[in-house]
């Protein structure tokens, strides 16, 4: 690498354009890009660690058959013949790729055309399903094509932006910060809808916690005041849309008041009311929603519910206003484009007889697929019935994502051959694999990416492959050519492969299909691949430099030009019942700092340091009852299976549910794979998994003893009942819990340090149940361990950074075994500010001492909350705390 370099963030649906800076050792600098639209500098906490990221700390290097290396040749022919013969004896539909959001568009174009076009099955699928499978439906059935009509610049210009099922702070966070700029900037209004309190809710100006379930009556409701209190735009819904008296009946029909509303969605009147004032007096209103909505099993209903009140208001592709779905992963609309999803085609065709006839024509596939394939979950059912009986995973990990994972792990058990391709070896998947594929990873690959606003962007590469992997859309090229398909698949370079995507979007379009970027055909020309800027679609032929928005013309991708109202309804399945047995309702999500199932993420030290353990947030009163104290453990059961985690009192949850993060696997952790509990419920529309509304219950799990170890190489302490692991700059922390007490500590402690060597130091109170030990080899230390039957533990963040020390020095090594820092400062605690590493007690300590009263103040004094701002919030609750203790101490001093 000799020069800086633009490229893509490969985590959230923003889409934020990075710069890759060359450092000394190879070490490279992150920054965000100025120029890029999707974030003009900004990045989040997780964006800036990036750099961290670039190790090959568990990658997969080379291709493995069996658990033993082989060749490419080999391994390339053993997948090919696997699948025809395959293919030969039981039918294109016994084969199936699974795939991910996590994979360039030409990586996704590429398999698609191999499973549709030649293979001849729609068997394709991809992990976006979970995610947003029910915004596309609903946009199907509402605009006739999986339109997204508005851009992040109607964050920037809207008077009102509802957040819907999303924990924008956390998941995005980069337009979380667009849109609080705009809140200082033009007093935009925010509302958040949500059962919990995130992060999101503080600086909104109304939060509405509503009954999980219960978003269609929200909207419904919503719809009925609109069309009472005279704000239909007549002219717009008589030229531009049908169905309107439908929808309006059956939201009467179930939400007839907002006295009903808030029965409903179990909340107050008032709030209600001011939501829906609030939509009527504003005409530039943006409805931003994302996992909350489409992962339910009627999140396809949500979405249509949304869209309806866009449309009889007609606030829609206009500037500041729009019904917006904000993506997940970094290319989940570029998988939708391409096909990845088994209910499309390609080029957002689906499977009527002229695209059919279309696509067949333009790729010349001799077998294309004639109806859908199967979605994800039925797809893993189909595995584990033995229909399919050949399965190609892609850049993703569904023993872990999918519900049912336990379900899941016995489909992969028992297929007779399962091929995985990925960057790294060791994951719940790939233990079930019988060919390993090393795929090219971010850094290391080529080629373009579709955010959540339309815009495709390019990812280019900066550090070589690690070891011998490839970039996916060469394997699956490969494989093609394998299987007698070579002619079809001969691309060069991925530049290739994106020429052919665009020509086909193009290809006997004139306008009448939403997904057009003609004019980047011609980024066949190496050179202005490399050159190609962001741009959103459609890029045709009248608007080559891209649209930010579409249907202000009313025109829409119908087959009548029209939009069309849905009309929804609470239904039995929406009001989710707990039972006896289960009678507390599962929510699911993700964490501030860590990604998906932690493969990137949980390579960078810094990021570990937010959140180290998985947990369960649940409301005191309910903690109470279930005999649960704060810090202690529980497990978790569904009818599906079960998790161990610990427990966090939050008055944040609503009374009669609990929150588990999404990311935890058993690489990672003892016992905390939250897909375990997830039934396979799905939305009817979209096939979507809900997965935020699972009836649990929970149970005390009381461990003899708990400790922690820390050590500079990776273990796997599987002699615990309990154990999760965290990375910290120099070691890796493992928390640890058993319910048996060893017989000897000495022993078993000896087993953590096995081959390592140094000088053991030792503390042992035996009366109190109490172990220390560490271990140092050449004045540094190697390996540190802690048990307490009573829970006395020491601080383990000041130990972790001891093992970021060249010299333990005498002074530092009597303090190890006490775990305290020498003198009276503080241990620093657990990490708030992840850009700038500052932590709690570093803030708690500056705004005590010197006075500090605003987030600002804090960022003045030790810029934390100063890049990304995700942390903001916790430093203003943070703030609201000290103020508390000042205001009680000023009690005290007056009552005195």
């Amino acid at each position: 690498m000799t020069g800086d370099v633009r490229t893509t963030c490969p985590y959230c649906g923003v889409g934020c354009g990075v710069i890759i800076s060359p450092g000394p050792d190879d070490a490279v600098t992150v920054t965000g890009d100025p120029d890029h639209p999707a974030n003009f500098g900004r990045l989040c906490s997780k964006g800036a660690a990036l750099g961290e990221t670039l190790v090959h700390d568990g990658r997969l290097m080379v291709p493995k058959m069996a658990g033993r290396r082989v060749s490419w040749a080999k391994a390339v022919k053993t997948l090919g013949d696997k699948l025809t013969r395959t293919i030969a004896k039981h039918g294109p539909d016994s084969v199936a790729f699974y795939v991910s959001g996590q994979l360039l568009n030409e990586d996704y174009y590429v398999a698609n055309k191999l499973m549709k076009g030649f293979i001849g099955s729609a068997n394709i699928d991809t992990n976006s399903r979970l995610c947003m499978a029910s915004s596309v439906a609903g946009h199907i059935r509402a605009f006739g094509a999986d339109t997204v009509p508005g851009c992040y610049e109607d964050f920037d210009t809207a008077d009102l932006v509802l957040l819907i099922g999303s924990n924008t702070a956390w998941c995005h966070p980069v337009l979380f910060q667009r849109l609080r700029e705009a809140q200082r900037r033009r007093g935009t209004k925010v509302v958040v809808i949500d059962p919990r309190r995130t992060d999101t809710c503080a600086t909104a100006d109304l939060h509405i916690a509503l009954k999980p379930g219960t978003d269609t009556a929200l909207f419904n409701g919503l719809l009925t005041y609109l069309e009472k209190n005279g704000k239909r735009d007549a002219a717009f819904v008589a030229a531009h849309t049908r169905d309107v008296d439908e929808a309006l009946a059956r939201a009467r029909k179930n939400a007839p008041d907002i006295a009903a509303v808030a029965g409903i969605c179990d909340v107050d009147k008032e709030s209600v009311a001011r939501l829906y004032a609030w939509f009527a007096e504003h005409e530039r209103v943006v409805c931003a929603y994302s996992q909350g909505v489409n992962q339910s099993h009627r999140g396809t209903d949500k979405v249509n519910a949304i869209i309806n009140c866009h449309l009889l208001t007609g606030r829609i592709g206009r500037e500041g206003m729009g019904p917006f779905s904000l993506t997940g992963q970094p290319n989940a609309m570029g998988g939708r484009e391409v096909g990845g999803l088994a209910n499309t085609l390609a080029a957002h065709m689906g499977f009527d007889d002229g695209a059919r006839d279309r696509v067949g024509r333009f790729w010349n596939a001799p077998a294309l697929a004639a109806k859908p394939g199967l979605k994800a979950v039925d797809l893993f059912d189909a595995v584990h019935d033995g229909r399919i009986k050949a399965l190609w995973i892609m850049g993703t990990n569904p023993a872990v994502s999918l519900p049912d994972a336990t379900k899941v792990r016995a489909a992969l058990e028992k297929c007779p051959f399962v091929a995985v391709s990925d960057c790294i070896e060791q994951t719940d998947t790939t233990r079930y694999a019988d060919l390993l594929l090393p795929a090219a990873t971010w850094g290391e690959r080529d080629g373009t990416v579709t955010n959540s606003e339309r815009r495709i962007s390019r990812q280019r590469p900066f550090v070589a492959p690690a070891g011998t992997a490839r970039p996916d859309w060469k394997i699956i090229c490969d494989v093609a050519a394998a299987m007698g398909f070579g002619d079809a698949f001969a691309y060069a370079a991925s530049a290739e492969i994106f020429a052919e995507h665009a020509h086909l979007s193009a290809f006997e379009n004139d306008g009448v299909r939403d997904f057009d970027i003609g004019a980047l055909r011609g980024a066949v020309d190496r050179a202005h691949y490399d050159r190609m800027e962001p741009t959103q679609w459609p890029a045709g032929a009248k608007t080559p430099r891209g649209r930010k928005r579409l249907f202000a013309d009313g025109r829409f991708y119908t087959d009548d030009g029209r939009a069309h109202f849905v009309a929804v309804s609470l239904s039995p399945p929406d009001l989710i019942d707990t039972t006896m047995s289960f009678p507390l309702l599962l929510n699911t999500g993700r964490v501030r700092d860590q990604w998906h199932t932690m493969s990137r993420t949980g390579l960078s030290p810094r990021l570990g340091r937010h959140t180290a353990e998985p947990y369960l947030d649940i409301h005191p009163e309910d903690a109470e009852n279930y005999g649960l104290r704060n810090g202690s453990w529980t497990r978790a059961m569904s009818p599906s299976g079960g998790v161990t985690v610990r427990v966090r009192f939050s008055s944040a949850m609503r009374r009669g549910e609990v929150f588990v993060p999404i990311h935890w696997n058993d690489a990672v952790a003892s016992d905390a794979v939250v897909g375990r509990l997830i039934a396979p419920r799905r939305d009817p529309f979209s096939g979507q998994p809900a997965s935020k509304t699972q009836p649990v219950t929970l149970l005390p799990w009381k461990p003899a003893w708990r400790g922690f170890f820390i050590s500079r190489r990776r273990r796997d302490p599987r002699d615990v009942e309990y154990w999760c692991r965290i990375r910290v700059p120099g070691c890796y922390v493992y928390e640890v819990a058993d319910q048996v007490c060893p017989t000897d500590w000495a022993s078993f402690c000896a087993s953590y340090f096995t081959g390592m060597s140094g000088e053991t130091i030792t503390f042992e109170d035996p009366k109190k149940g109490r172990y220390r030990s560490a271990l140092i080899e050449d004045g540094r230390l190697q390996g540190c361990f802690a048990a307490a039957v009573d829970g006395a533990l020491p601080s383990f963040d000041w130990l972790a950074e001891v093992f970021a020390e060249e010299t333990v020095n005498e002074k530092t090594r009597k303090h190890i075994l006490a775990g305290r820092r020498p003198g009276d400062a503080a241990d620093r605690g657990p990490v708030v500010c992840s850009c700038f590493g500052v932590a709690l007690n570093t803030l708690l300590g500056a705004i005590r001492g010197q006075g500090l009263t605003s987030v600002r103040d804090v960022g003045r004094v030790l810029k934390a909350g100063t890049n990304c701002g995700v942390c903001q919030s916790e430093i203003a609750a943070l703030l609201d705390g000290v103020r508390g203790e000042e205001d009680v101490s000023k009690g005290k001093v007056n009552a005195a």
